[in-house]
């Protein structure tokens, strides 16, 4: 399941939303080629006492479960979410296959982008954690076809014309909730 993915260059996030606010101030948008678990990465989510504006906040990725592994992936099949929607920015995303050499502790790192867009979100919900604070995770369900051969699960990508509609708690997350069609992503060995 995704662990690790990338953010490379700045998102032109106020070209999407009328009214974009930076309530901590705008976010360091350093090329990062491996953003993993427990990582500070933006997000976008609907901005509290704001009607129709949206905020960019850099939050930790993942939150402890009670045994105190950290909940960095969230099934979203069954849910719905009415509230703690967020977007996190990528542009690339990783999963990992067994090494050809059964021997080899290795595992092969694929690369995930989005063909026809430089630049993508990933569902995710967020919350406040009394130990960590405000964090988030990525949803995931069953996989696209493109990403089937390498996982039994998948995040749920989200093209740029999506993000409004997944921060609008009034459309149900299950119209969003979908794998993307066959032919959607590049897949590129990285290792």
């Amino acid at each position: 399941m995704c662990s690790d993915y990338r953010l490379l260059e700045r998102v032109p996030v106020e070209e999407l939303f009328p009214v974009l606010l930076h309530p901590e101030g705008i976010p360091n948008f350093e090329p990062r080629e491996d953003i993993r678990i427990t990582d500070r990465a933006p997000i976008l989510r609907a901005a509290t006492g704001h009607p129709g504006a949206v905020e960019l906040v850099q939050r930790r990725w993942s939150w402890p479960a009670p045994g105190g592994k950290p909940v960095y992936n969230f099934r979203s099949e069954g849910r719905d979410f009415a509230h703690g929607r967020c977007v996190i920015l990528a542009d690339g995303f990783y999963e990992f296959t067994a090494h050809s050499d059964p021997k080899s502790k290795r595992k092969h790192k694929w690369l995930f982008t989005l063909k026809d867009t430089p630049w993508f979100g990933i569902a995710g919900f967020w919350r406040d954690d009394a130990r960590v604070g405000e964090a988030f995770t990525m949803l995931t369900r069953e996989p696209s076809p493109d990403i089937a051969p390498y996982h039994d699960r998948s995040i749920v990508v989200l093209p740029p014309a999506d993000w409004a509609r997944w921060l609008d708690p009034a459309i149900p997350s299950r119209e969003l909730l979908t794998p993307l069609p066959s032919g959607s992503f590049a897949v590129t060995q990285v290792n």
